[in-house]
């Protein structure tokens, strides 16, 4: 073998050894937050405004929206709160303009995010950034299973890894 092939060769094991979380990224498969989220906690939903619609179930929370489910956190403008159809409890959430998800010590950032409250699943769109420590991963989607602590991410992956180290 030459020491071209060699030398990659140990690159690339040092960085799946190194980064075990992260290497999965390259098959799009990887871990979010720090735990498994029950997805039957209560939902805290603070907002600047609200409009209730008790005809269709619906409630739209917009300004400056947090909603906090035990460790994870979500931001956005707007919220659409989707109630199920006996009231019971939340379906759906539909986070609009510029969402940010927070979970341990990671954090998602994409245009929307759709919250299936009863699943665990969400599905964030549009440009979305996922920071876990100093490394970076982008892709156009994302979908958390927040019961697994998983999310796999699709459309142009590109991964960032920062290896630590002064540059020369």
């Amino acid at each position: 073998m030459t020491p071209v092939i060699d030398w990659f060769k140990a690159f690339a094991a040092a960085v799946f050894l190194a980064l075990p979380g992260l290497a999965a990224a390259q098959g799009a498969q990887v871990a979010f937050g720090n735990m498994q989220e029950n997805s039957n906690l209560p939902v805290e939903v603070t907002s600047d405004n609200l409009d209730v619609d008790q005809e269709d179930g619906t409630a739209v929370f917009t300004g400056n929206v947090k909603i906090g489910q035990g460790d994870m956190r979500l931001s956005a403008p707007r919220v659409l709160v989707v109630y199920k159809e006996d009231q019971s409890g939340i379906k759906t959430l539909q986070a609009t303009g510029g969402v940010t998800l927070v979970s341990g010590q990671d954090a998602a950032e994409a245009s929307r995010a759709d919250y299936n409250i009863e699943t665990g699943m969400i599905e964030m769109q549009g440009n979305v950034l996922l920071l876990q420590g100093a490394n970076a991963l982008s892709s156009e989607t994302m979908v958390v299973d927040t019961r697994a602590g998983t999310a796999r991410m699709s459309g142009r992956v590109k991964t960032v890894l920062n290896q630590g180290g002064d540059e020369e």
